[in-house]
């Protein structure tokens, strides 16, 4: 009897430690989400990651796109946002989608430090990193290319 306590003790602490380990990984930003320095989202075959980077010997910050498993230690980036107004202190500052499908860089003041535009809107908008690259903004419950913003 003390066999199968201990035994089953045993399977549920294994089972909490893989499950503290393991991580998720997300391809999209919901309106109830946001991206802050230090975290990406990831293509869903993981070929492209999108987060803050800073290029070699740069002290600027940027978000961008960057092939993910390429050689260690080297980054190859295929799209940047903010090309034109680099950061400097990205502690307060986040990548998110607003209402009605916008993708927005913001400060701590909520101001906008780049974001895309678009003549549509959607009722419930993501963005999506897809396996091709393209970082897409949709309706969440709308898969068709052509609906894309």
């Amino acid at each position: 009897m003390e066999a199968s306590f201990f035994l089953l003790f045993l399977l549920t602490f294994c089972s909490s430690i893989h499950s503290s380990f393991s991580t998720t990984t997300t391809d999209l930003i919901t309106t109830n989400q946001f991206i802050i320095d230090g975290e990406t989202i990831v293509s869903s075959s993981g070929t492209f990651e999108l987060g803050f980077f800073n290029p070699n010997g740069s002290s600027n910050r940027y978000i961008g796109i960057w092939y993910k498993q390429i050689l260690p230690h080297e980054q190859t980036v295929v799209w940047v946002a903010n090309r034109e107004k680099p950061l400097t202190n990205t502690s307060s500052v986040i990548l998110k989608v607003t209402e009605p499908g916008i993708l927005a860089l913001l400060n701590d003041k909520n101001e906008i430090i780049w974001s895309t535009n678009t003549s549509r809107s959607v009722q419930n908008p993501v963005a999506v990193l897809l396996d091709s690259g393209n970082l897409v903004v949709k309706d969440a419950n709308d898969g068709s290319p052509e609906n894309f913003l």
